[in-house]
């Protein structure tokens, strides 16, 4: 789970204060001992290391590029799996898609290694569809470059752009023919969340991540499904990545009962209890899971069943208990370090375990194939079919 949020001065006081006196006392000579006082052995070492690179070395370097690798190797260096480093542009990148936000076409495309990109999904009332791109068509080139295999991955990117600027696709349509399409790029406001009542009775929603805006959505499916005679809840979170906290703690808030239901342990040592009200969803709960529910879309799953009784229906989940916070740096790049330990409203913790679904129910790889491009007929999902089976909703 994430936070942002710019970073904070960890020198000691004492150390600062003494920095600051020796500066306003002893002139610049004596400002620079105190911050060569302040940084530690660590940061001493780290600042030789620049020097000498910067007097010593003969060859030429990309700066820019040494400094990212550097930061970069710093937080690899901490032997954490959830701590990462991103560049300027990754950073801005990041924010955005957890806005669930972005600038582009309003496409969803195969990531199948094939010698064109074939058209999933368009997005409703997007740029896209309104310059007529329809499900089915195939990408055979973008702005003139024809796609290969080897330029696959350059040409998804070139789609994307700068708002307002236009990109031209060479599509082949289903009914064979070859036409260009000129598409205006525009910020993309994408779904983190659907719904549908089910022929089962059962108000299936899916949870795409829990970042800006998720609880919301859900909320408002819960309601919807509701007023539609729903017998029962399931949320799909498999191949959620998760997001953030407060979205995750509004959820949890929205279908559970009077209770703790998230306790954050930081690294300074101060403890927070997130705590559920009175009002809850009465519905039987089930909640779908694999080993792609990373973070609060496994710690969902574990407080729902601990809390409600909910059925947990699909394959072991990832193990993640960390919760990261993303510090901006002063080049524009960020870090996101795990900076806080996170466990259920009784305290348990999932690293290194998980949630381990009951009943346990495996998909073959064409299965999951179809489950990550919107392609998979329910009555061929097993894990969902298990889940209403378990809930046993036969009147």
């Amino acid at each position: 789970m994430e936070e942002t949020k710019k970073p904070r001065k960890t020198i000691p006081r004492w150390k600062a204060i003494l920095a600051c006196f020796l500066c306003l006392v002893l002139g610049g000579t004596a400002a620079l001992a105190g911050i060569w006082l302040a940084v530690g052995e660590n940061g001493r070492t780290l600042l030789q290391a620049q020097r000498l690179i910067e007097e010593k070395f003969v060859g030429e370097y990309d700066e820019t590029l040494h400094r990212q690798t550097t930061l970069d190797a710093m937080v690899e260096g901490l032997g954490d799996r959830w701590s990462y480093y991103l560049t300027p542009s990754q950073y801005q990148s990041t924010l955005a898609a957890r806005a669930n936000t972005y600038v582009g076409i309003g496409v969803t495309v195969s990531r199948e290694d094939t010698e064109a990109l074939v058209i999933l999904e368009v997005t409703p009332e997007g740029p896209a569809e309104e310059a007529g791109v329809r499900a089915g068509d195939i990408i055979l080139a973008v702005d003139g470059t024809e796609l290969t295999p080897e330029n696959r991955e350059e040409c998804i990117a070139a789609i994307r752009g700068e708002e307002g600027t236009t990109v031209t696709l060479t599509l082949r349509r289903t009914d064979g023919t070859t036409e260009e399409v000129e598409v205006e790029r525009r910020t993309i406001q994408e779904y983190s969340a659907d719904w549908v009542l089910t022929a089962d009775g059962v108000g299936l929603i899916t949870i795409y991540d829990f970042y800006s805006g998720v609880a919301n959505t859900v909320a408002e499916g819960v309601e919807e499904l509701q007023a539609q005679g729903a017998r029962a809840l399931i949320l799909d979170v498999r191949y959620n990545p998760g997001g953030y906290v407060h979205e995750l703690v509004d959820i949890l808030d929205l279908l559970l009962p009077e209770g703790d239901v998230f306790i954050s342990r930081q690294y300074n040592g101060k403890e927070t209890v997130y705590t559920s009200d009175e009002s809850f969803v009465d519905l039987p709960l089930a909640v779908l899971v694999n080993e792609e529910s990373y973070s609060a879309a496994e710690f969902l799953a574990a407080q729902l069943r601990e809390a409600a009784d909910a059925l947990v229906v699909g394959t072991q989940t990832c193990g993640k208990g960390y919760s990261q916070m993303l510090f901006e740096l002063s080049d524009g790049s960020a870090m996101g370090l795990s900076t806080a330990r996170y466990f259920t409203g009784s305290g348990v913790s999932l690293i290194g375990t998980g949630v381990t679904p009951e009943p346990s129910v495996a998909m073959t790889d064409e299965a999951n194939r179809k489950l990550l491009e919107g392609k998979l007929p329910l009555e061929e999902d097993l894990q969902y079919q298990a889940a209403v089976r378990a809930l046993d909703l036969a009147e």
